[in-house]
């Protein structure tokens, strides 16, 4: 498990900061999608708020990659997946492989991470 989730934190850390870089530098060329998927990632870019997941995903994939405050990058870049696998999932089918292997790579780190992050799922009365 070390191993898996070793590689799992080097990938996911890789393509988050390569990805995230894109977001700002764009050597990634790409058009929008056809339908609502290319009116989301439309407004998205309009109001600049892909610049913000951007940031997150480059300051997650920068954690990940340097094996520091590996909960805390778990802890950013979880909402970003869920996000992601949404898209995918209801907007636009064609790219979700990468991101449910981009969910399943978290869950095989937050595995070897869960005992830093159980704190988070305490009930306060």
């Amino acid at each position: 498990m070390k191993i898996a989730a070793l590689i799992a934190r080097i990938i996911l850390g890789l393509i988050f900061v390569v990805f995230g870089l894109n977001g700002f530098l764009h050597f990634i060329p790409e058009p929008l999608p056809p339908g609502l998927a290319g009116q989301f990632l439309g407004a998205m870019i309009q109001s600049h708020y892909v610049l913000a997941v951007a940031a997150v995903q480059v300051a997650g994939g920068a954690l990940l990659l340097a094996n520091r405050y590996v909960p805390l990058a778990l802890v950013l870049l979880g909402p970003v997946i869920v996000n992601i696998d949404l898209f995918h999932i209801l907007m636009m089918p064609a790219g979700a492989q990468l991101a449910i292997l981009v969910a399943i790579g978290w869950i095989v780190i937050f595995i070897q991470q869960r005992e830093y992050l159980s704190c988070l799922f305490v009930q306060k009365t």
